[in-house]
Order: structure tokens, then C-alpha cells, then sequence
């Protein structure tokens, strides 16, 4: 690859038509401009990515449904690199949005700039093109005083244009920056909409989406550019220098074309394989430093089992993985260089040879020689970018590949709830409307205590196993549930589906809301309106902003987000508040488009908690002696490495008596505290009149409860419901003990 600092020896190199010790390739991909990522048979140190592939096997652990694998997938050694069609499709689904985008008009002109650089740096070549050729008459003729006027000309020429050479790639790069800050917020914004984030990890769908959006975007952006200014420029050289060509020697010009078009189908020939072992290379170098990621995010854990000689065989294992298909890439990269190098380096005495005749003849002058040999190599490097830049291009395929797997993907994450026919119906109703208002205007009783109505659902998994057949209940205020049931029965499958994390089954899930204020904002991308006129109580589409509409959900294993311990407690009912005071003190340039996270068109009418309420609730969950530990409010800490699991559940506790919601589903999530913490922590959010549904196995949890929904496993062979739900009295909790 050529460095940045070789970038002043073009003009000169150009002019003569020498060749430095990268070939005429490289030498004139500096003018137009070669991709920026280095190819597999110049470096070994490949993108390492991390990988998802292996994430649904945490998120299986955490609940006690059945695991359920992700998609087979066919053998790796059988994956055919995508159809030039499909490659050209992906690539302009990929690349087009942001040149329609709200950016269009900044971004258009900065395109319009880099190309008329460019334009400008071609002209700079052919202007070298005749300088070399008169230096070199001079030099033949033993001119001194016209050697030394085009020796002036030339320094005259180097001074005026190597800016115009940095100006234009300053360019190309700024662009390429801003071109790939909108996608990665374009992007984002898809993967954390609708919940696909957590379909792709619990499901596998697609590996490594995280390195798609950071490793990915950035070649593409990059070098989609670049190919662009390759193609533009190439057209350019085209017209300029064929006139060179044909004015000096017009059979020059056919051997030109016979000799790119047998490079070009030799290259494709001996490549073909490129593109999916590039493919297949950054999963599998992403495969392994996973594997070294989960060593150091479960350290504990493999100290305890003592697993440092399985852990170093799987370790070993992913790398002999990379390294095989390394070795195939390398091979192939290897036969294709044996042709391309051969081919770069024969078009130095080509072109010389062809014209030589005519030099013996006197028919021309020595610098004609020269300026044939640099017209040659200039046309012969547009109708040979195949040729030059083929592992560059194989790579790019992939890299296209990839991210328009994930565009696809990402597409049909947001259409996934266009049909409400299919599948489990979750809706958010406002049980304040004219509709359900008495003569008098009083709200019926029944629809003051309703907080969940659950008909006729049934749950399955991806695989359509099911888990929950045919349950209805109905959850009125003060009505606390307890679900029990054997392991792997289906219990937090019960949960995810009410969060709207699975939607396989049928049925229907109602949440009933009372305050208008309470509910998303009609503006906000991908949520129905509310609806009060055509659904008897105003039904909301599938939203994942719940937390709004006094719905929370606590899991097992508490998320700590990355910030402060005042960012941990107010997430995630006030996050886009913190969010946007810190990031307005911090300046972004001319990038309105990063300026505020996605969705934040509304917030939440709740007051957000001072200072004293934060201090307040962390005393109410017996966590006010970690406030001397960690100084204050503001500190930032690795929180889900500092603290215990244990301080973590009471923590998350100290985020519900915040929010303060109508309705919250506890997935045993007082399973690391004892049994005094977990009393004291039921009796305070009893005492906040927060309505709860339980998830646990402990027989101390009847105590607070009033129903018991218990869930038995599924049989196959007869169509009953597996659930029953009976109510929790003082004899139940007398028997219990005795058990």
C-alpha cells in the first residue's frame, strides 16, 4: 500500500513514467485514489470484531424457558459470495438514503467539491504529462538552458499542485467522516427501534451486528467514496489522455485494450474466491475475540470452575478457525499477486517497445517515448482497476454484503408489526375517553381497577413449542400476582411476551392506562396514534417506550448502564433527560444530526427526582452506604463489576420507587437478597400503591402476593390448559410452612 508521505513523488513519477517500487498501479492510484483499508495479503492484522453469535445462550440462562437455538445455518466452506446483482442492489440501498437525507444539500456540495478537485488533479497530471516530455527532449538534445526552464516549470509546478492533491483528499476524508456519522445515527436508530436489537442476540439472526455499524460503515463510507473518484477519474484519463495516445501512435491504443481485457478476465479468474473468504474471515477473527471478551466479562466465574484449560482449548480452537481460512485467503491472494505483479511491470517496456521503431525511424523525438509511456499507463490504469484493485474490491464485497444483510434485516424488523393478524396483539388503552364515561360523567369502577386483560393467550417460542395455552386473567388495582411453576415452563417466556419481547402465539394483551399525559406523543416515529374514535378505548401501537405509560419491567439480572451512579438511578424513566443536559455542554461541530439521541420527540410528565429524592431512595433500599463508598452522586464506575448482584436488584428497586408505575413485572428479581431485604423491599413498593406481578420460587413471595397463577409444563399429547390461577389466603401460607 502506498503511504501518505509517498504522495509527493506523484507528479514527478507521473511525468516520467517511472514506476517506484509499488508498481505503475500504485503510483497512479494516488491520483485517483486507492481504498482505504488494506487488504488480506498486505497485513495480518485484520478487523477483529466481537461476536453476538453466542449471546442467546446468556439470555436463555437468565429466565427459565426453554433455550431455544438459533437458525441452522449451512456449512461455512459452503458460502457463495453474493451475485454481482444482488452486490449493486445492496450497495445503492446502503449508500442512497443519505444523499436524500435532511444532510443532502452540505453533503451534495462537499461531493460537488472533492470531484472538481479532482478534476483539477487530473488536469495537474496532464500538465506533467507534457512537462515530462519536453524536460526530456531537453535532456536528449543536451539543451542546458531550456533543462533548466522546464527544471523551473517543474518546481513552478510541484509548488502549485501538491495543495490541490491534499486538498482533495482532506476532502474525500472529511466527507467520508460526515457521510458516516449520519449512517451510524441512521443506523442505530433502526437496530434500537421496534426491539430488533434484541431479536437479533436472542435469536442469532445475523453475527456481529456491532461491528456492521463501527468497522463496517467506516470502510464503506470511505472506500465507496474512493471508488467513486477511481471511476470518475478514470473517465477523465480517458478522454484526455487517448487523444496523447492516438496522436502519437494509434495501434499503441488497440494493443492497449487486448492487453487490459485478458488481464481483466485472467484477475476475475484466479479471484473468484476472494470475496467469501473475506467474508468469512472477519466472523471468524471476530469469533475469536469474543471468545477473549467472555474471559475477561466472566473472570469470576471461570476462576471458581477453575476452566482456564477449556477456556484456553476454545480460545485455541476459534483462532485455528481464523487461522485456516487465513491460510486459504492468503493462498488465493498469492496466485492472483503472481499474475497482477507480472502485469504491472510489463507495461514498462510495452509501450517503449511499441514505439520504439518509429524513434530508429526519426519519425519522433526521445520525450515522445516518454510521454507515451505515461499516457499508457494512465489509460491502461482505468481499463485495469479490476486488475489492480481486485483483492481491494473483493474486500469491499464483502463489507457491501454484510451491511446490506443487515439493512434487510433492519427492514424487516420495522415491518414486523405491519399485520395486526398475525401474531400475539399487545396494545396501551386510555380508559379516560368519552366512550367509556357513565351518563354522569364518573369512569365505571371496573375500568378505575383494571390494569392488565389478557385473552385467550397462547405462547410459543420461535420454533412454535408452546409454552402458556389458551390464558386469560384480568390484573385490577391492588391485585398482586404470583407466578410459580416448574423450571422451563414458561414463566419468564409469560414476561417477555407482556413486554412485547416475543410475539409467536395468539392472543390478546391489553394494558390500561389512565392519564392522557402518560401516553407517547403522536409524533414519534413508528407509534400509532392514539386512537379514540375507531377503538372503544384508544388503542396504541407496539411501543417499546412503556416505561412512559406507567408499565415497568424488573428482569433477574439488573442493567447497569455506562455513566454515573445518578445516570443508574434515573435510567430509564428520566435517561434521555441526563442524556441531552450532559451532551448540550459538549459541542458537536456542524452536526446537527448528533446532536440529540432518536425519539426524543416527548418526555415524561413526571417530575424528574432531585438530589435529596436520589439520596432519599437509596436510604429506602438500604443502599445509603454506598454513597460514602463511591464519593457522590456523580461518580462513574464500572457498576455491574463494583457491585454485588444483590446491590444491583436493590438498586433497580431504587429506580421503580422513582418511576413510581401503575404496574410492575418482577422476574425474580429479589432471587440474590435475603429474605429481610426482600420483605422490606415488597413492603415499600406495596407502600409506593404500585400494582405487582411476580416471577419467583421462593415460598416467602406468597406472603405478599394475593393470586397465584401456577404454569405446568405443556403436554403434547392433549390440548388443556397448563395453568391455573387460585387465590393466596392465610391457610395457603399455613400449609406452606409446614411443608
Amino acid at each position: 500500500m502506498i503511504t501518505q508521505a509517498q504522495t509527493h513523488y506523484v507528479p514527478l513519477c507521473l511525468a516520467h513514467g517511472y514506476s517506484t517500487h509499488h508498481s505503475h498501479h500504485h503510483i497512479k492510484s494516488l491520483v485517483v485514489t486507492t481504498p482505504t483499508f488494506p487488504s488480506s495479503l498486505h497485513t495480518m492484522s485484520i478487523r477483529r470484531r466481537r461476536n453476538d453469535a453466542a449471546s442467546w445462550r446468556r439470555a436463555a440462562a437468565a429466565s427459565d424457558s426453554v433455550p431455544q437455538p438459533p437458525p441452522p445455518t449451512p456449512p461455512e466452506k459452503q458460502r457463495e459470495g453474493s451475485d454481482l446483482q444482488t452486490l449493486l442492489r445492496r450497495f445503492w440501498k446502503v449508500a442512497a438514503p443519505y444523499w436524500s437525507s435532511d444532510d443532502k444539500v452540505q453533503a451534495r456540495m462537499q461531493l460537488g467539491g472533492v470531484f472538481l478537485l479532482t478534476l483539477a488533479t487530473t488536469g495537474i497530471s496532464v500538465g506533467f504529462n507534457f512537462l515530462g516530455r519536453d524536460f526530456y527532449n531537453a535532456l536528449a538534445n543536451k539543451d542546458q538552458e531550456q533543462f533548466m526552464k522546464q527544471l523551473l516549470y517543474y518546481l513552478g509546478a510541484f509548488a502549485g499542485g501538491i495543495p490541490i492533491f491534499v486538498l482533495r483528499d482532506y476532502a474525500r476524508e472529511t466527507l467520508s467522516l460526515r457521510w458516516r456519522s449520519w449512517m451510524t445515527r441512521y443506523y442505530i436508530d433502526r437496530y434500537l427501534s421496534n426491539q430488533t436489537f434484541y431479536r437479533i442476540q436472542s435469536q442469532s439472526i445475523i453475527d456481529n451486528p456491532d461491528q456492521r455499524i463501527v468497522d463496517d460503515l467506516s470502510s464503506f463510507t470511505g472506500t465507496a467514496l474512493s471508488f467513486s473518484l477511481t471511476l470518475f477519474n478514470a473517465v477523465i484519463d480517458l478522454i484526455s489522455f487517448s487523444n496523447i495516445l492516438f496522436g502519437i501512435y494509434p495501434p499503441l491504443f488497440v494493443v492497449l485494450l487486448l492487453y487490459s481485457i485478458g488481464g481483466t478476465v485472467i484477475s476475475v479468474f484466479l479471484g473468484r474466491g476472494l470475496v467469501s473468504l473475506n467474508f468469512l474471515q472477519e466472523k471468524k477473527e471476530a469469533d475469536f475475540r469474543y471468545g477473549l471478551v467472555r474471559v475477561r466479562e466472566n473472570a469470576e466465574s471461570i476462576a471458581f470452575y477453575s476452566g482456564e484449560d477449556n477456556e484456553m482449548q476454545l480460545l485455541l480452537q476459534r483462532f485455528k478457525s481464523a487461522f485456516e481460512n487465513l491460510t486459504q485467503l492468503l493462498i488465493s491472494s498469492r496466485n492472483l499477486e503472481f499474475f497482477t505483479s507480472g502485469y504491472r511491470y510489463l507495461i514498462q517496456i510495452l509501450p517503449a517497445a511499441v514505439v520504439a521503431p518509429m524513434y530508429f525511424a526519426g519519425k519522433i523525438e526521445f520525450g515522445v517515448i516518454n510521454q507515451s509511456v505515461s499516457a499508457f499507463n494512465h489509460i491502461l490504469g482505468d481499463f485495469s482497476l479490476i486488475v489492480y484493485q481486485f483483492q481491494s474490491i473483493s474486500a469491499f464485497s464483502a463489507v457491501i454484503d454484510r451491511l446490506g444483510e443487515f439493512d434487510d434485516y433492519l427492514d424487516i424488523g420495522s415491518q414486523r408489526h405491519s399485520d395486526p393478524a398475525e401474531g400475539i396483539t399487545l396494545t396501551y388503552s386510555n380508559v379516560k375517553t368519552l366512550a367509556d364515561l357513565e351518563p354522569n360523567g364518573s369512569m365505571p369502577i371496573d375500568k378505575q381497577q383494571k390494569l392488565l386483560d389478557i385473552e385467550n393467550l397462547t405462547v410459543q417460542t420461535p420454533s412454535s413449542t408452546t409454552l402458556v395455552r389458551d390464558l386469560s386473567l384480568v390484573i385490577n388495582n391492588n391485585e398482586n400476582l404470583l407466578v410459580t411453576g416448574p423450571s422451563g415452563s414458561g414463566k419468564t417466556s409469560l414476561l417477555r411476551t407482556l413486554a412485547g419481547l416475543w410475539s409467536a402465539g395468539k392472543g390478546k394483551i391489553t394494558f390500561y392506562v389512565e392519564d392522557e399525559e402518560e401516553l407517547l406523543s403522536s409524533n414519534s416515529p413508528g407509534v400509532a396514534p392514539l386512537d379514540t374514535a375507531n377503538g372503544k378505548h384508544g388503542e396504541l401501537g407496539r411501543s417499546s417506550n412503556r416505561n412512559y405509560k406507567g408499565i415497568f419491567f424488573l428482569p433477574q439480572r439488573p442493567y447497569m448502564v455506562l455513566g454515573t451512579l445518578r445516570q443508574q438511578l434515573l435510567y430509564p424513566t428520566w435517561a434521555n433527560d441526563e442524556t441531552s443536559t450532559s451532551d448540550n455542554t459538549k459541542p458537536t461541530g456542524s452536526l446537527p444530526f448528533l446532536m440529540q439521541a432518536p425519539n426524543l420527540e416527548y418526555k415524561t410528565a413526571k417530575p424528574k427526582p432531585t438530589t435529596e429524592d436520589l439520596i432519599q431512595v437509596l436510604e429506602d433500599v438500604r443502599l445509603g452506604y454506598i454513597l460514602p463508598r463511591f464519593s457522590n452522586l456523580d461518580s462513574t464506575y464500572e457498576w455491574s463489576s463494583v457491585l454485588s448482584l444483590g446491590e444491583q436488584q436493590r438498586l433497580a428497586f431504587a429506580r421503580l420507587l422513582l418511576s413510581k408505575p401503575k404496574l410492575v413485572l418482577l422476574d425474580e428479581s429479589t432471587s440474590a437478597l435475603d429474605e429481610a431485604n426482600e420483605a422490606h423491599l415488597y413492603k415499600q413498593i406495596e407502600r409506593a400503591g404500585i400494582t405487582y406481578i411476580s416471577i419467583g420460587h421462593r415460598r416467602t413471595l406468597y406472603q405478599y402476593h394475593s393470586k397465584n397463577l401456577r404454569i405446568s409444563t405443556v403436554d403434547p399429547s392433549n390440548a388443556k390448559q397448563n395453568w391455573l390461577i387460585e387465590p393466596i389466603n392465610q391457610d395457603n401460607l399455613f400449609n406452606l410452612s409446614n411443608l
